[in-house]
């Protein structure tokens, strides 16, 4: 009990004199006393929270997996939790940042550009460019995904798939909702909280720091004769390493009013969150957020940010059975054991923090689409993918066309598995000859990113997941004294692998999973170095 009251506790400067309180137990008298040393120095800087839930009421579409998952109940509230900073100068001019963390699988372009416009008509003094989701890639979520290519191209063989059901090919039953409806369902909710999060601005101030915890694992098992896996079995004789490195830091933004109240915490870490099951969950950060408001207050806001970490998962692979041990003995699922290092990171730093907040911190924030090169595609790799599509357009044809003669079969549990498992591969095989084509006439794409100054710290955000060695470059030598990678933000690409796992030919780098390879993420790591370095040459 001592020692949780003592990470509770915060080190403050109230009226000139250093003092010591708890953070949950003090009173009104010595807040008022905290409060009277900070009224005066709060300077241009606006705070705002909001937080809204995305938990849909009815059956979904679950993102993630091999084939379609539909979701059986709710084990906790997905949510997004709003984050607006803005600066106003003397002389008029201002500046903003709003960060939207959302507990889903990863930030469609619609999704982005539907909230986007949603608050350009209700907010229009609010520069919607300057808007940033981003998604824990939760693998418990609401799916977002739709593959209107492949539908128009499966249309000129003569199989109709609707456009809202394209990314799985098949529609469980009318009971549930597709990935249109949530977008439909979600965009409405987090365009209202944006807007409510900019009308509670207030002046502020801001610190951050830096904290561990053992979050993430890296998942990639490398063998003797080069290849590695994903999950792959470490009980062979031929297993020779972990493919990669592995990140503990925990980064931390914190929020406080101007009376200097903690009201908010960024936490930033390079895992995703997994939630591989049958209900709709926002995994480790569900309880991690309930841990955080235990011990700091249920006022408390979290917003829930994924570093550059593609490869990363939050489980361990080389200690498995010591961790299920542990597990058992102090009575902690592995999610519950994630949310308490992650709290303990939060609070053990904070009671430094006090003297570190910024009330008219510098702050910068630019967006620039920066170009990456396609993956070269060769037409032997091509090939394969082309055999492959013939033979399994002939399978989801003909299971088609079983389903739709016996209509029954919609009656069995799951039915849908099979036939949404051979259009996932088919997908996965037209998606490399469409890639092939575009490296001929688009060479180049341009992403969304975003680099955000805030005093000696700064945050760069992605539209795709790339592998940590990545964000490991950019933070090692960005300009910032700290620096906040942001994966699956403001759009998708989906992952960026490094030379080594492209070598080792697992899931993440193969050429089904990836719009850019190891050169673009050469070209992200330089671009977005350059970006941040402007921040401060404008200063």
């Amino acid at each position: 009990m001592r020692g949780r009251m003592i990470a509770r506790a915060a080190i403050v400067r109230g009226c000139g004199v250093r003092i010591l309180i708890l953070l949950l137990a003090a009173s009104p008298a010595s807040r008022a006393a905290l409060a009277c040393g900070h009224e005066e120095q709060a300077g241009p800087l606006r705070v705002g929270w909001a937080m809204t839930d995305l938990t849909p009421d009815r059956p979904v579409h679950i993102a993630a997996g091999s084939s379609l998952r539909v979701s059986e109940g709710v084990m906790d509230p997905i949510m997004a939790t709003v984050l607006v900073l803005e600066s106003v100068a003397d002389d008029g001019s201002d500046d903003m940042l709003i960060m939207v963390g959302c507990d889903l699988a990863i930030i469609r372009n619609e999704l982005r550009d539907r909230v986007r416009r949603l608050v350009a008509r209700s907010q229009p003094q609010i520069d919607v460019e300057k808007i940033v989701l981003n998604a824990t890639h939760n693998h418990g979520a609401p799916c977002v995904r739709t593959d209107p290519e492949l539908a128009a191209e499966l249309a000129e063989y003569g199989l109709e798939v609707p456009a809202e059901w394209s990314y799985y090919g098949v529609a469980p039953d009318e009971q549930t909702m597709s990935p249109v409806g949530f977008l439909e369902f979600a965009a409405p909710r987090i365009a209202a909280a944006i807007g409510e999060a900019w009308n509670r601005r207030k002046p502020g101030g801001v610190s951050f720091g830096l904290g561990h915890a053992v979050v993430s694992h890296n998942r990639l098992v490398a063998y003797r004769d080069g290849r590695s896996q994903q999950f792959g079995n470490l009980d062979r004789p031929d297993f020779s390493h972990i493919e990669g490195y592995e990140d503990h830091s925990v980064g931390l933004l914190y929020t406080y009013d101007s009376g200097g109240k903690l009201t908010g915490v960024v936490v930033n870490v390079p895992c995703a969150a997994w939630g591989m099951g049958s209900r709709i969950t926002a995994d480790f950060w569900h309880e991690t957020r309930r841990e955080l408001r235990r011990r700091l207050g249920e006022s408390l806001y979290v917003l829930q940010q994924v570093a550059a970490s593609a490869e990363q998962w939050p489980m361990a692979l080389v200690d498995r059975r010591a961790e299920q041990r542990m597990e058992k003995i102090t009575g902690r699922t592995r999610r519950e054991e994630i949310a308490v290092r992650i709290a303990d990171a939060v609070t053990s730093v904070l009671p430094y923090m006090h003297d570190q907040i910024e009330w008219n911190p510098t702050f910068a924030h630019r967006v620039e689409q920066i170009k990456l090169s396609r993956q070269r595609l060769t037409e032997e790799e091509v090939e394969s993918r082309r055999r492959d599509f013939k033979r399994l357009l002939g399978e989801y044809r003909r299971m088609r066309q079983e389903i739709e003669e016996n209509p029954r079969i919609r009656e069995r549990p799951k039915w849908y598995e099979k036939i949404s498992a051979v259009y996932w591969s088919l997908a996965r095989a037209a998606r490399v000859m469409r890639e092939f084509e575009l490296q001929k006439s688009e060479p180049m794409v341009p992403v969304e990113v975003h680099a955000v100054r805030v005093g000696e710290m700064a945050i760069a955000t992605f539209p795709l997941a790339p592998y940590l060695d990545f964000g490991i470059q950019i933070k090692a030598r960005s300009k910032a004294v700290q620096t906040f990678t942001v994966q699956t933000a403001a759009g998708h690409y989906r992952y960026l692998p490094t030379e080594r796992a492209v070598a080792g030919g697992a899931y993440g780098a193969v050429p089904e999973s990836i719009v850019f390879g190891p050169q673009g993420g050469r070209e992200l790591v330089e671009g977005t170095l350059g970006l941040i370095e402007s921040l401060w040459a404008e200063k």
